[in-house]
Order: C-alpha cells, then structure tokens, then sequence
C-alpha cells in the first residue's frame, strides 16, 4: 500500500519559514518525480513545486519561485519543501504527490497524478 505523509505544517507570521516533509512507503520512488501542490478553502488546486528524484531538475510555480526551495533523499524516500519569506496568501493545504511522469506537474501532459497525499496545513498570519 503506497501512502504519502506530509508534515511540517503549522502557524506562522509572515515573513516566517517552514520545512515541509513528505515521506513515502510502499514502494520506492527514487526515479518518479515528486512534488507539492496546494489548496487554499474555496479555491482550486495549485502547483507548488516538483522535483526529478533522477538528476534533481525543479520546477517551480511563479508565485513561489526564489522564495520555495524542493530537495529530496532518496535513502529517505522522503521529499522536502523549504519555505522562506512566507506570505499570507502561501496559506493554504500543501499536498505531497507523485508520478512516473514530471509533466504531470508541470501541465505539459494529461495524465492523471498516480498517488497523492492527505496534505498538512500551513497557516500564515500578517
């Protein structure tokens, strides 16, 4: 049974920073691509991050590039979201996910995520 669990979530003021983890079981996902979305209440679904567990290319969402930083370790089978100059509106459920395919992440493709996770709560006060 593959399952993702995220956590790092919590309160912060802006301006503040946090370090998200996602850490996987079930199989090992060291060359599937992995990454973070996230959903605010009331809004849709928004891409974060992703990163390629084989050779560590990243992506990043407009909104949160130069502030977001995506890494992983494999020996882990774990993937990282390290949050920096954290804003009101970053508020939202960040959601860990994974795929055999990076283009998933980016909307370059139509295939459907193959695991996602339950998601942890970043709340960002002003």
């Amino acid at each position: 049974q593959v399952q993702l669990v995220e956590s790092g979530g919590g309160l912060v003021q802006a301006g503040g920073s946090l370090r998200l983890s996602c850490a996987a079981s079930g199989r090992t996902f060291s060359s599937w691509a992995m990454g973070w979305f996230r959903q605010a209440p009331g809004k849709e679904r928004e891409f974060v991050a992703a990163i390629s567990w084989n050779g560590g290319s990243t992506y990043y969402a407009k909104s949160v590039k130069g502030r977001f930083v995506i890494s992983r370790d494999n020996a882990k089978n774990t993937i990282y979201l390290q949050m920096n100059s954290l804003k009101p509106e970053d508020t939202a459920s960040y959601i860990c996910a994974v795929d055999q395919h990076v283009a998933t992440f980016t909307g370059t493709g139509f295939d459907v995520m193959d695991y996602w996770g339950k998601g942890t709560l970043v709340t960002v006060s002003p």
